[in-house]
């Protein structure tokens, strides 16, 4: 069976299955990543960790991905039904080669999918568009990569590796004093209920679950907490219950949004700016990343705060490579990624979430009043335009905007004394995206000036 190039995305291989990934062309493609790995850390036998989460089709092409790795000489380390975040963890604590996580993270229920990372000599390597998806891609589709049967390899069970990422988590977050806050999650039946449910055996808050059990048909609602949607009937009964915050994590648990007691959802930005606060009391001088969507609040946290800013390319593969060239210390994404030095440059949901406790606590106020504490500007959210022109539209926005500061990083940003903006085209759809942000104190909803630009110089799809 041919494999679909169309599978080979930005950050990872992702389709719908049976008929894009299925059982027929998992050998290939796991024949074309061993290849890569070994191209790249040399012609012996790699141990690589696999995982998978809760979808219907993981268990089978996990046994798969599997038998494949064990036929070309690999030593698999089976790490089972873990979040995202915990194979990650897996990976970099053990120093293993390589690993492969069976998980389409937030995408719904019919898709499937792999997430690919290499050890590096800081941390991990995420396997990208830029980092080595190209020539996986190449080998799968020429179907050229090495069938030679090595030595067979074997396999090894890794347990209790959640316990193991909570366990780190109190290392990264600090050992503060953890009030008796009640707390609503939602996890969409996702992975983000492992660490939840094991972060909360060791604090001493109440836990209310919404939706834990894991089940990959999603019958409460697709796991992804950027379908602003998803977040309505937590949001709801935050407010109903009085609790203190609610969580959202994402499918595979490597994002997670914030509710505020008032069943605000609290921007990325904010919670980037105070976990970088939190880091940078014993770590001044230490460099902190960001991307290039919302730059303000955590740009000024950082530099009232003695760290460095540093601000990035869109995208979590992007992220952890620029985590390892500037030995940045934290980063965080405007999608609800958050990265650590110590987690090899990956994403640590749960101790972002731990960091947080441990300020509300120590603070003794409310979550609205510390985010309101932290902000620094209004962002406008994220607005999408479907169009065939969208360099041409980029084009635009920068000549008439060239008085002010910009930048190229990532399509065209401008940034003025009072506002700025960013124009890009999606990594993973066909879509032309523009964040504005904009002081405080001198908010006009520039967006719309902008909006306008765009519709009259878009040729629509």
């Amino acid at each position: 069976m041919k494999v679909d190039e169309s599978i080979f995305k930005s950050y990872d291989i992702r389709g719908v299955y049976p008929t894009q990934l299925n059982e027929q062309v998992l050998p290939v493609i796991i024949s074309s990543i061993y290849s890569f790995f070994q191209s790249k850390l040399g012609e012996k036998q790699l141990s690589i960790a696999l995982g998978r989460d809760m979808r219907l089709s993981s268990p089978s092409l996990f046994k798969i991905a599997s038998k494949t790795l064990v036929d070309l000489g690999a030593d698999v380390v089976d790490i089972g039904l873990v979040a995202t975040t915990t194979f990650y963890f897996a990976v970099h604590k053990y120093r293993y080669d390589g690993g492969i996580q069976i998980s389409a993270s937030h995408n719904p229920k019919e898709y499937n999918g792999l997430k690919i990372v290499m050890k590096a000599e800081k941390g991990l390597i995420k396997i990208g568009k830029s980092t080595g998806m190209e020539e996986i891609k190449k080998s799968a589709l020429e179907a050229n990569s090495e069938k030679r049967k090595a030595k067979n390899g074997k396999v090894v069970k890794k347990k209790n590796m959640v316990r193991e990422e909570v366990k780190n988590a109190f290392k990264i977050a600090g050992e503060g004093k953890v009030k008796k806050f009640k707390i609503i999650a939602d996890t969409a039946n996702a992975m983000g209920a492992t660490y939840i449910q094991e972060l909360f055996k060791k604090i001493p808050c109440e836990l209310v679950k919404m939706n834990f059990k894991l089940d990959g048909t999603f019958p409460a609602h697709q796991p992804d907490p950027l379908q602003l949607e998803t977040l309505k009937d937590l949001q709801q009964r935050v407010v109903e219950e009085k609790a203190d915050l609610g969580l959202a994590p994402d499918g595979d648990g490597d994002r997670i949004f914030f509710i505020d007691e008032k069943g605000e959802i609290i921007p990325p930005s904010v919670i980037t700016a105070i976990v970088a606060k939190e880091l940078l009391k014993n770590n001044k001088g230490e460099k902190i990343l960001f991307d290039i969507r919302y730059i303000l609040t955590p740009k000024r946290v950082t530099e009232e705060h003695g760290g460095i800013p540093v601000v990035t390319k869109v995208g979590h593969a992007f992220i952890t490579e620029a985590m390892q060239k500037e030995d940045g210390l934290f980063a965080g994404e405007s999608s609800g990624h958050y990265y650590f030095r110590t987690t090899g440059g990956a994403e640590s949901s749960v101790s972002v979430i731990l960091i947080l406790l441990n300020v509300l606590s120590r603070e003794d106020i409310k979550f609205s009043e510390l985010v309101k504490r932290f902000t620094r500007s209004r962002e406008s959210g994220e607005i999408n335009f479907k169009v065939k022109n969208a360099p041409e539209i980029i084009e635009v926005l920068k000549d008439k905007f060239s008085d002010g500061m910009v930048s190229e990083l990532d399509g065209v940003a401008v940034e003025y004394p009072e506002w700025r903006f960013s124009l890009r085209t999606s990594n993973t759809e066909p879509l032309l995206r523009l964040n504005v942000e904009e002081e405080l104190i001198a908010a006009k909803g520039r967006h719309a000036e902008l909006v306008d630009i765009i519709k009259k110089n878009a040729i629509s799809e």
